[in-house]
C-alpha cells in the first residue's frame, strides 16, 4: 500500500476525526501515498478497525483515542507521532460537528457552545500542538484545516456552524502568515456536501434533502469522501510547496454561484 513514489512518502501525517467519513478516507489516501499515520478520534474501536485494514495493506498506523476539545488529548496524539516516528510532518484537522438547522433566535446556547467548541477550539488546539512539534523538529510542515462552503458564505446549516467555519478560515490565514518563515504551510478546504455519517443522518430525517442538494450543485451530485481526502493529501505534500494561507474549494462548484 505504501509507495516510494507517493505524495507523502516518508512523511508522518496526523488525521483527526479519522473514525469515519472524510477523516477515514483521508487516512486511506494518505496511506496509499506512503504516509505513516497517526489517527485520532473519540471512537477508538472504529480507529482500531481502520488501522487493521490499513496495516493489512502495508501501512504504518498508530491510533490515539481522544477529543479535539481536550488539550491533553490533542497533546497526547501529537506526542504519539513524535515518539513513534520521530517527528510530525503534516496534519489534517478534520474533526467537526454540527447541529440541527435553526433560526438564530431559536438556537440553544448549548448548541452554539458545542459547535464552536469542536469546530473552532478543536482546530485551535490541534494547530497549537502540531506547530509546536513542527517547530521543535525544525524542518517545517504542512497543516490542512477542514472548513466548509459555510466558511465562505451563509448556508442553511445554522448560524453557529457558519460562524465556526468562518473562524476556521481566520485561524488558517493567521497561522499561515505567522509561520511561513519557519517553513510551515497552513491551508484550508472549503468542502461541499460530502457523503458521510453526518450527511446520511440528514437524508434519513429528510429523504428529499439529497435530491434538493443535488439540484443545487453544478455537478449534480454529492462528493465522495475520498475526493476530499485527495485534496487534503495534495495540500500536505511537497507538490503544494508554494501554497499557504489558501482556501481550496472542494464543492463541485457550489461556492462559485
Amino acid at each position: 500500500m505504501t509507495s516510494e513514489g507517493g505524495l507523502l512518502a516518508g512523511k508522518v501525517l496526523l488525521v483527526t476525526g479519522a473514525s469515519s467519513g472524510i477523516g477515514a478516507a483521508t487516512a486511506r489516501v494518505g496511506a496509499r501515498n506512503g504516509a505513516a499515520l497517526v489517527l485520532m478520534a473519540r471512537r477508538l474501536h472504529r480507529l482500531d478497525e481502520l488501522a487493521a485494514e490499513l496495516r493489512d495493506k502495508g501501512a504504518e498506523v498508530a491510533c490515539a483515542g481522544g477529543d479535539v476539545t481536550s488539550a491533553e488529548d490533542v497533546e497526547r496524539a501529537v506526542r504519539l507521532a513524535v515518539d513513534r516516528y520521530g517527528r510530525l510532518d503534516a496534519a489534517f484537522n478534520n474533526a467537526g460537528t454540527t447541529t440541527e438547522p435553526a433560526l438564530l433566535h431559536e438556537t440553544d446556547d448549548a448548541d452554539y457552545d458545542a459547535v464552536l467548541d469542536v469546530n473552532v477550539r478543536g482546530v485551535w488546539l490541534c494547530m497549537k500542538h502540531e506547530i509546536r512539534a513542527m517547530l521543535a523538529h525544525g524542518t517545517g510542515g504542512a497543516i490542512v484545516n477542514n472548513s466548509s462552503i459555510a466558511g465562505v458564505r451563509a448556508t442553511s446549516q445554522g448560524a453557529p456552524y457558519v460562524a465556526a467555519k468562518h473562524a476556521v478560515l481566520g485561524l488558517t490565514k493567521s497561522a499561515a502568515a505567522q509561520y511561513a518563515a519557519h517553513g510551515i504551510r497552513v491551508n484550508a478546504l472549503a468542502t461541499g456536501l460530502t457523503r458521510s455519517e453526518m450527511s446520511e443522518g440528514v437524508f434519513v430525517r429528510d429523504p428529499a434533502a439529497e435530491e434538493r442538494m443535488r439540484r443545487r450543485n453544478p455537478q449534480g451530485r454529492v462528493a465522495d469522501p475520498e475526493e476530499v481526502g485527495q485534496a487534503a493529501v495534495w495540500l500536505c505534500s511537497d507538490q503544494a510547496s508554494f501554497v499557504t494561507g489558501a482556501t481550496m474549494a472542494v464543492d463541485g462548484g457550489a461556492g462559485a454561484w
